[in-house]
């Protein structure tokens, strides 16, 4: 089981990058099969580049600190 905590606080370093261009990010599951489910919310939420930043970005750093990540996937 990946801890959620652990999770948000990798988010919580990532948010202010996003803030920066008028976007957010927010946690909205942890799936059994350790697929983090996030919301992109605000500029993130209908730019044309949100599944760069949600892949290369946001997943990248996340598998990153906690390897046993299978995917992030925006909802």
């Amino acid at each position: 089981m990946i801890d959620r905590e652990k999770v948000q606080e990798i988010i919580n370093k990532i948010r202010p990058a996003l803030q920066r261009d008028g976007g957010d990010v927010e946690l909205v599951e942890i799936t059994d099969d350790n697929v983090v489910k996030v919301k992109l919310t605000g500029a993130c939420g209908h730019c044309p580049m949100s599944i760069m930043t949600l892949k290369g970005g946001i997943e990248a750093t996340l598998k990153q600190d906690i390897p046993d990540i299978k995917a992030v996937e925006a909802v």
